[in-house]
């Protein structure tokens, strides 16, 4: 299961909360690898993967209080962790 499948199943009252923020975190991660890639020095490459790894972080958070609201269940946290 992918986040953008994920987020249809949300309650309506989260579009502003959760699920906007799940969107662009998911987002922000590949489109820092890209802007990264595109870098021409190694090291401004390291920092927008190092930015997409927060946002990776940022986007379990969101599913880890997810999980708390009961939205979403153990075994999608699970699978969605992995």
């Amino acid at each position: 299961m992918d986040i953008s499948t994920l987020l249809k199943q949300f309650p309506d009252d989260e579009k502003y909360r959760l699920i906007d923020q799940l969107k662009r975190c998911s987002r922000s991660v590949t489109a820092n690898i890209a802007e990264g890639h595109g870098r021409f020095h190694y090291l401004d490459n390291l920092k927008f993967c190092r930015n997409s790894r927060g946002s990776l972080n940022e986007i379990l958070d969101h599913l880890i209080c997810a999980n708390d609201e009961l939205i979403i269940t153990d075994q999608q946290l699970k699978t969605l962790r992995e």
